[in-house]
């Protein structure tokens, strides 16, 4: 059975024809986690800071139907202002494609492209989780089940608080999902350094966690990585405030009716408002660092992979 691949960019796609190491990139950061014109800057620095620790980047969306792997600037300059673009997890690509729309990949939709496009690991901000209250609503992020299933190592800075943290790692560990805290034995909450839990393991470089990924592969397991990389401490915001904040907008959002897809852009855009867009850079801050352990350790897999 052939496989759909994804359109990748000159640099893109010599970057993989020559083993390098490439660093897969997601838009909805782009398209729904950040107002005009800080989601371009950030963009275009993520980028930057990809290539300054030795990778490529590979920014990862649906372009009038078409999967691509690699925007130029116009591009990401056309995704950033357009109000038309939808949001596409995994399971939209199909009807995006059939539909010539254009989307912002969300986490599981960038894993799956990004794997199929033969790039091992996707920098992102935070994962999808299991919601508040998910006992109820069944609120499971595709993210995980993706994880489970396509073996992209996605490097993040946890989850937000606005999910069930302990949830979400017990679904993990059912989906046989490695979470490797990167120089720290606590799982970090996307905002804040700590959570409250205690990740699986720890690895202190990127050369370890890129080994360990090579021995995940080899081992045939099939799933993902989860490697959870705090935010910068001078980035950080406190926990108290950041839960505070995150109760005010999520009891917001159940009063309005706001939920799924929708869910997640309106809290990030209630808790910016309401922290006076302390938020809104800290989201920057991680997701820059995030790209720089990513690409520190797609170098050190694509040398591994060459021997």
């Amino acid at each position: 059975m052939s496989l759909l691949k994804p359109k990748l960019s000159r640099e893109v796609a010599d970057a993989i024809a020559a083993g390098g190491p490439v660093v897969a990139l997601e838009s909805t950061i782009i398209t729904h986690g950040m107002p005009y014109p800080a989601n371009l800057e950030t963009a275009l620095a993520v980028e930057d800071v990809v290539r300054q620790n030795g990778a490529v980047p590979a920014t990862i969306a649906v372009i009038d139907g078409e999967l691509r792997a690699g925007l130029e600037r116009s591009e990401l300059e056309a995704l950033a202002q357009s109000k038309g673009v939808v949001k596409a997890s995994g399971r939209d690509l199909a009807v995006a494609m059939v539909r010539k729309a254009s989307a912002g990949t969300t986490v599981s939709a960038t894993m799956l492209m990004a794997d199929l496009a033969g790039i091992d690991i996707f920098a992102t901000g935070g994962v999808g989780g299991v919601h508040r209250g998910a006992e109820q609503s069944f609120d499971i992020s595709a993210d995980l089940t993706e994880l489970g299933r396509t073996k992209t190592a996605v490097v993040c800075a946890g989850v937000k608080s606005i999910l069930d943290i302990a949830k979400t790692l017990e679904y993990l560990e059912t989906q046989r999902v490695p979470v490797i805290a990167y120089g720290t034995d606590e799982f970090p909450a996307f905002f804040t350094r700590t959570s409250g839990f205690k990740a699986d393991h720890r690895l202190d470089s990127a050369e370890d966690i890129a080994s360990a990924m090579h021995m995940h592969h080899q081992l045939g397991t099939g799933t993902g990585l989860l490697i959870a990389n705090p935010i910068p401490q001078d980035a950080a915001l406190s926990n108290d405030f950041i839960d505070g904040t995150i109760a005010d907008a999520v009891r917001e959002a159940e009063e309005r009716g706001i939920g799924r897809k929708e869910l997640t852009p309106f809290l990030l855009a209630r808790i910016n408002e309401l922290s006076k867009g302390e938020s809104l850079k800290a989201n920057i801050a991680l997701v820059k660092n995030n790209a720089a352990l990513a690409a520190r350790m797609a170098v050190a897999y694509s040398a591994l992979k060459k021997k």
